[in-house]
């Protein structure tokens, strides 16, 4: 249990790394391409990358079962198409920085949602997840207003929130490689679609996006998502949301280094205490109750 642990926390803490970079790539793919084909192409992508690294991975098991997890996989895909698209255009419209903070507080919602759904938080989580938004506050730099820009990204972060839920659940149930696979898949096809209809497509956007789209789909796509559907098959969701809070740390400090966005002191204070609600998590970690049910769910850190 240690073990499956640590390793879960690992692939969530990298998989922050990678989303929180893509918010600059994010930024700067706005000048070149529209957001909803951008997503759907990314998200392509990405589905690709992860039915490679599942061919691979599984290739010395011809005999393994092929169950496709098409129905909650087309319900994940659909709720990252609707997180990841208020996500990209409310990026035309704020600071990174502060997408990086509204869009992170899933780090609020998800154990509010926990409990609605009757799951029981120790005082680690909710010390966690209140000193993690705190520093995300910090780390917008405290000038925060509720624009549009803004909005969207809140709302994508009330669908983020639903995803963490819905997958540290699935996972349990479906292989997490082909679960991720069939969502990207599916939040691509939603996005070029919508795409078709309301953007200009000139496939001389692609050109001029192929690195931002690279990194954004084979790597946070591809890479970030297969990482998360592995990691929370071994987490519950109000621990994974703290750790994945980390991407407003990264992507505060990726804007600084790439594109020059000021890093202040309150900002540095604010990373110091995301860092701090990661290390509370893990004192006393949440501790699943299932009614009607005589064993318990496995709980990151538990013993």
């Amino acid at each position: 249990m240690k073990t499956h642990s640590a390793r879960a926390d690992l692939l969530m803490l990298l998989a922050a790394l990678i989303w929180g970079c893509s918010f600059v790539a994010q930024r700067l793919s706005l000048a070149t391409i529209g957001p909803f084909f951008f997503t759907g192409l990314r998200f392509l992508l990405g589905a690709i990358v992860v039915a490679l690294l599942s061919h691979w991975l599984t290739r010395a098991e011809p005999a393994a079962p092929r169950d496709w997890p098409w129905g909650p996989g087309v319900l994940l895909g659909a709720v990252v198409a609707i997180s990841i698209s208020a996500q990209q255009i409310g990026l035309a419209y704020t600071k990174v920085a502060n997408a990086g903070f509204i869009s992170s507080m899933y780090v609020v919602i998800v154990p509010i949602l926990s409990v609605v759904i009757g799951q029981r938080l120790r005082w680690g989580i909710v010390a966690g997840a209140l000193c993690a938004a705190v520093g995300l506050y910090y780390l917008s730099g405290e000038h925060l207003s509720l624009g549009y820009g803004d909005g969207l990204e809140l709302f994508g972060a009330a669908a983020i929130a639903v995803q963490l839920m819905l997958i540290g659940s699935m996972t349990q149930r479906h292989e997490p490689l082909r679960l991720a696979l069939v969502q990207n898949l599916t939040c691509a096809l939603i996005c070029l679609a919508i795409a078709a209809v309301v953007e200009t497509i000139r496939w001389s956007d692609i050109r001029h996006s192929a690195w931002v789209l690279l990194y954004c789909g084979a790597l946070s796509v591809g890479v970030g998502y297969a990482i998360q559907a592995i990691a929370q098959k071994d987490a519950v969701p109000a621990h994974a949301a703290i750790i994945f809070s980390m991407e407003g740390v990264f992507s505060a400090l990726a804007a600084w280094v790439i594109i020059g966005e000021t890093l202040t002191a309150h900002a540095i204070w604010g990373c110091a205490l995301v860092v701090i609600g990661c290390v509370l998590s893990q004192v006393a970690p949440l501790r699943r109750r299932i009614s009607g049910s005589s064993q318990a769910s496995n709980a990151i850190g538990g013993s």
